[in-house]
């Protein structure tokens, strides 16, 4: 299996941050944000990954992250998206990389408490079709929501006036190697991108989509509430921990 981290974009929502560098080399407490997806695969088993980059930063991936000792790693993989075509666009850049192999995609302002080695495990026996993490958060209309059928997704609705569940699809998502035929029959969204959730409607249209509930917090880094909520839970409880017992649950998302 190969991991992906989705870094591109141009981190409109945080200018003036973002004017001269990529919001995902922005710090996040301790450490720049693209340390934590990169750790999130690591720690899941996963040891051969590519970063999709964008913008006029790009160059800054390889001085920070060079071939990924700080992360025991022996290489890392790096391709470059031009512009905004959506997290789906970005992912067909990695077709020739996976080579037929399933990946575990992590968009790189997601940062989350503990692992999701249980959940790669489990994807792995599946052996086929999809995986989606799934996190109870207080406002399920800013996000991607499920409608739910016991262990069954029956459909995902982004961003909701009237949410189905009380869970958001999280930025990390496993596929096999139809996504690509998959992404190749999306036509773009009203914003004019390639979106995620319509590649994941396509795999539940297949039967072929399960998913998984996320223990210990989430929460992405794209605004200047979140960039900020996401340092104080780092520093609070730490991030990407293999072991631990889940905080009294904090609102991660703002």
């Amino acid at each position: 299996m190969k991991g992906v981290v989705l870094a591109g974009g141009l981190g409109s929502r945080l200018r003036p941050l973002t004017a001269v560098t990529n919001k995902h080399l922005l710090p996040v407490y301790d450490q720049p944000m693209i340390y934590y997806p990169i750790q999130t695969l690591v720690n899941a088993g996963i040891k051969d990954i590519m970063v999709v980059t964008g913008g006029n930063s790009a160059g800054d991936f390889l001085k920070l992250l060079g071939n990924g000792k700080a992360f025991g790693l022996k290489h890392i993989n790096y391709t470059y998206q031009e512009g905004e075509g959506g997290i789906a666009q970005a992912l067909s850049l990695v077709e020739h990389f996976a080579a037929g192999d399933p990946v575990c995609v992590v968009l790189g302002d997601n940062i989350i408490e503990g692992n999701i080695a249980a959940a790669v495990s489990s994807y792995r026996h599946q052996g086929r079709g999809a995986k989606i993490i799934l996190k109870k958060v207080a406002d399920p209309e800013r996000f991607g929501v499920p409608e739910l059928d016991g262990p069954r997704v029956l459909r995902i609705e982004e961003k909701p006036q009237s949410p189905k569940s009380e869970y958001a699809v999280i930025g990390i998502y496993m596929y096999d190697a139809e996504v690509y035929s998959i992404i190749r029959t999306l036509k773009p969204s009203g914003r004019g991108e390639l979106e995620i959730t319509d590649v994941n409607n396509a795999y539940i249209e297949r039967d072929e989509m399960t998913w998984e509930e996320l223990n210990g917090w989430w929460t992405d880094a794209g605004t200047f509430e979140s960039l900020l909520h996401a340092s104080q839970l780092v520093a609070k409880t730490g991030a990407n921990k293999m072991e631990f017992q889940p905080a009294t649950e904090v609102a991660a998302n703002v």
